[in-house]
C-alpha cells in the first residue's frame, strides 16, 4: 500500500520560485531575522558594496543618509555598477539588484577581496523593499533606475522594474559611483525606526578597519551629520577602545603584512592575503579581543585568533625564561595568561575566506592559522627587542595572572557542578523549581531577603525558582580572579545556573531558560543590576548573546480608586490611569522597593507571566558595550565623573 502511495504521489504543490521570490518567502535565510535586526542588516548589505569598492581602490567615501520619510540611501565615489548589457540580454545594474548570485563577487576579476561572501546583498535588500532606487555615475552619464515590490498584476513580487535604465543626465565632471535609496517592505519586516546609535557604532568600525576612507553619517530626522576616518586604523582604534583603562605601557604593538599564500587544495594556486593587528595592555582584568575578516566581525573567533593567540603563548613563554622571569621548570604562561588585561584588533583581508555556519561568526581557512602566527611573531618579537623595559613590564603582568589563574583553580573548580540537576551542589539560599526541564524552568535573582521571602510564597513553584541576593555582590570588572571566585553571592549564581564560567562556560547546561534579574525600581536596584550584568557580560557572555538575560519591570506605583487597584510601571501610565479613574477619589502609592509588596502583589504584577513585563537584555554592538563597561565599571574614576558632571542637568528622574 505505501508503495503504491509513493508511486502516485501529487506533485502539483512543488513551486519553483522565481527572481527574488525566495527572499520574500524566507528572508531570514538571507538577512538573518526580520526585525531590529534583520532591518538594519538591509543597511548593512548596500554599505558592504561600496565598502568593498574602497577595499578594491576605487573608492574614497562612503554617505549614509537617514531621511524624514524613513528611507535609507547610501552614495559612495566607486567605479558604479555595470550597465552595458550582459550576455544574459540584461544590463549589469539589472542583475546585480534583481539577480541571486549574480554579483560582481563571483569571478577573479571584480573583487580581490570582498565582505560579501554571497553575491546576494543588494538584491536580497531590493526584494525586501517597498520601493528601491539606484543612481549610477559612470560614462561621464547619471543612470536610472526604479523597482517596485509588486508586478504589473500588483501581486507582491519583490524587485520588480518599473523604470526602465534610462540616462538622466549628463556629467562633466567625470564622477563615478553609486547611489541607492531603499524604503523597506514593512509588510515582510517589522516596523521600527532606524537606530541612529546602532547605525553610527558599525560605520565608524568600519571607519577603524578602512584606514583613510571617509565615511559620513546624515541623520535629517535628527539634523545631525557625523564623519570618521582615521588614517591611524586598527592602531588608532586600539587607543579609543582603552582610553577609559588606565594603560599598561604606552605604546600600541602594531603590524600589517602582506603575503603570497597557496591555497589549501592541490592547485597550488597562490593569493594574496593581508593581516592587520594591534594591540596593547591594561592594568584591568578582562580582555577585549576582536577579529575581522573582509570588515565581518567574527564574534566566534576563528583561525586568525588561533594564530595570534598561539603566537603570544610562545613568545611570552620564551621572553620570560630569557629575562629570567620565570624558571624552565614552572608551569607555563597559558593562552588565559596572555589574553588577561589585553586589547586586540585582528583583521584579515582574504579573498576566499571560508566561514562556519550561516552567520560568519567563525573564520575557518586553516592557512590562516600559521600566517597570522607568524605575522604576530614577527611583530610582537619586533617590539620586545626594541622596547626591553615595556616588554618587561607586560610579561610581568601576564605571570601575575598566571599565579592569580592557579590561585583561582581551586575556588573556581568549587563552583563547577558534576550534574546540572545535583541538588548537592546547589546553593543553600535557592528556593529551586520543581520542574527539570531547562526550557520551561525561570530564576529569579532578586534584591534582598525581604523581597526574595515575597517572591518565594508568590511564584508558580513547578517553574519558577527564587534566589535571593544580599546587598551588592562584587564589581568584576575591577576585581582579581581569585577574589572573584571567593565571593558567596558570585558563587552562588554560578552554582544555581549550573553551566560554570569562562572559558569553560557551557551553554547547553543552564538549568533556567530566563535569568531574570529583579531589583527595586531605584538607583540602589539599578546599581544592583549593572553590577550583574557586568559579571554576566565577562564571565557568561553567551547568556546574553543568546537572548537568556532579562531584567523584571515592577510597577512605580499602585493606585486605588474606589474599589479598582490598577498598576502603573511608569510616571506616563500613571496619568493615564488618573485620567481613566478622574470621577473617583484615588489614592496612590508609590513603591520604594520590592520588600514592600506581598506576595500576591509581587506575582501579580513582576511574576505572573500573562501580566509581568521583562525587558530581554541584548547586546547589538559587543566593542560598543565593552567600552560602556569598562567606562562605567572600571577603575579610572576621573573620566566617570566628568560624564556625570556634564550629564547631570538631563537627569529627570533619578528613582527610575
Amino acid at each position: 500500500m505505501g508503495d503504491e502511495i509513493n508511486k502516485n504521489e501529487d506533485y502539483n504543490e512543488i513551486v519553483e520560485l522565481q527572481g527574488l521570490e525566495p527572499v520574500r518567502k524566507r528572508p531570514g535565510m538571507y538577512i538573518g531575522d526580520t526585525n531590529l535586526h534583520g532591518l538594519h542588516h538591509m543597511i548593512w548589505e548596500i554599505v558592504d558594496n561600496s565598502i568593498d569598492e574602497a577595499m578594491a581602490g576605487f573608492a574614497t567615501r562612503v554617505i549614509v543618509t537617514l531621511t524624514k520619510q524613513g528611507t535609507a540611501i547610501v552614495d559612495d565615489d566607486g567605479r558604479g555598477i555595470p550597465v552595458n548589457v550582459q550576455a544574459s540580454g540584461l544590463t549589469g545594474i539589472e542583475l546585480a539588484l534583481c539577480k541571486l548570485h549574480a554579483g560582481g563577487k563571483f569571478g577573479d576579476g571584480a573583487y580581490k577581496i570582498s565582505g560579501g561572501l554571497h553575491g546576494v546583498g543588494a538584491s536580497v535588500v531590493n526584494g525586501l523593499s517597498k520601493w528601491f532606487k539606484a543612481w549610477v555615475k559612470r560614462d561621464d552619464k547619471v543612470y536610472y533606475m526604479e523597482f517596485d515590490n509588486e508586478d504589473i498584476y500588483h501581486k507582491p513580487h519583490g524587485g520588480h522594474p518599473i523604470t526602465p535604465l534610462a540616462v538622466v543626465e549628463k556629467q562633466f565632471e567625470k564622477n563615478t559611483g553609486t547611489m541607492i535609496e531603499f524604503y523597506p517592505d514593512f509588510t515582510i519586516m517589522e516596523k521600527f525606526p532606524w537606530d541612529h546609535a546602532i547605525i553610527a557604532a558599525r560605520l565608524k568600525q568600519l571607519a577603524y578597519l578602512n584606514k583613510g576612507l571617509k565615511i559620513c553619517l546624515i541623520d535629517e530626522r535628527e539634523d545631525t551629520v557625523e564623519n570618521w576616518m582615521f588614517e591611524g586604523g586598527l592602531k588608532q582604534y586600539v587607543v579609543d577602545l582603552n582610553q577609559d583603562k588606565d594603560k599598561l605601557t604606552n605604546s600600541v604593538i602594531y603590524g600589517e603584512i602582506e603575503a603570497d599564500l597557496k591555497a589549501p587544495d592541490e592547485s597550488n594556486r597562490l593569493f594574496k592575503v593581508r593581516c592587520e593587528l594591534a594591540f596593547q595592555y591594561n592594568k584591568t582584568y578582562n580582555n577585549s579581543c576582536y577579529s575581522f575578516c573582509n570588515n565581518i566581525h567574527t564574534v566566534d573567533g576563528g583561525t586568525h585568533e588561533e594564530g595570534f593567540k598561539l603566537a603570544l603563548v610562545k613568545l611570552f613563554n620564551k621572553f620570560a625564561l630569557e629575562k629570567k622571569l620565570a624558571k624552565e621548570q614552572d608551569d607555563k604562561i597559558t593562552k588565559d595568561d596572555v589574553l588577561e588585561g589585553l586589547t586586540a584588533i585582528i583583521s584579515i583581508k582574504h579573498p576566499n575566506p571560508q566561514y562556519k555556519g550561516q552567520t560568519k561568526g567563525e573564520l575557518g581557512n586553516s592557512e590562516i592559522r600559521p600566517f597570522v602566527n607568524e605575522v604576530t611573531s614577527s611583530v610582537l618579537e619586533k617590539f620586545l627587542l626594541e622596547n626591553p623595559d615595556e616588554g618587561v613590564t607586560i610579561i610581568k603582568k601576564v605571570i601575575f595572572a598566571k599565579e592569580a589563574r592557579i590561585k583561582s583553580q581551586e575556588a573556581r573548580e568549587a563552583t563547577r557542578r558534576k550534574s546540572p540537576f545535583d541538588s548537592a551542589s546547589l546553593p543553600g539560599k535557592l528556593a529551586d523549581c520543581s520542574s527539570k526541564n531547562p526550557s520551561i524552568s525561570e530564576v529569579y535573582i532578586v534584591e534582598g531577603d525581604s523581597a526574595g521571602g515575597s517572591a518565594k510564597q508568590g511564584r508558580d513553584s513547578f517553574f519558577q525558582a527564587i534566589l535571593p541576593l544580599r546587598g551588592k555582590i562584587l564589581n568584576v570588572e575591577k576585581a582579581k580572579t581569585d577574589r572573584i571566585f571567593e565571593n558567596e553571592e558570585i558563587n552562588a549564581m554560578i552554582s544555581a545556573i549550573g553551566a560554570g564560567v569562562e572559558p569553560e562556560f557551557d551553554l547547553t547546561k543552564i538549568r533556567y531558560d530566563k535569568i531574570i534579574i529583579m531589583t527595586d525600581a531605584d538607583v540602589d536596584g539599578a546599581h544592583i543590576r549593572i553590577l550583574l550584568l557586568t559579571f554576566f557580560f565577562r564571565y557568561m557572555r553567551k547568556l546574553i548573546d543568546e537572548g537568556h538575560i532579562y531584567a523584571a519591570v515592577p510597577p512605580l506605583y499602585k493606585v486605588f480608586a474606589g474599589k479598582n487597584v490598577a498598576y502603573a510601571y511608569s510616571d506616563d501610565e500613571l496619568e493615564l490611569i488618573k485620567q481613566r479613574f478622574k470621577d473617583q477619589k484615588t489614592v496612590i502609592q508609590r513603591y520604594k522597593g520590592l520588600g514592600e509588596m506581598d506576595a500576591e502583589q509581587l506575582w501579580e504584577t513582576t511574576m505572573d507571566p500573562t501580566n509581568r513585563v521583562l525587558k530581554r537584555i541584548t547586546i547589538d554592538d559587543a566593542v560598543a558595550a565593552d567600552q560602556n563597561f569598562s567606562f562605567l565599571m572600571g577603575d579610572d574614576v576621573a573620566p566617570r565623573k566628568d560624564f556625570i558632571a556634564k550629564n547631570a542637568k538631563f537627569v529627570k528622574n533619578i528613582d527610575v
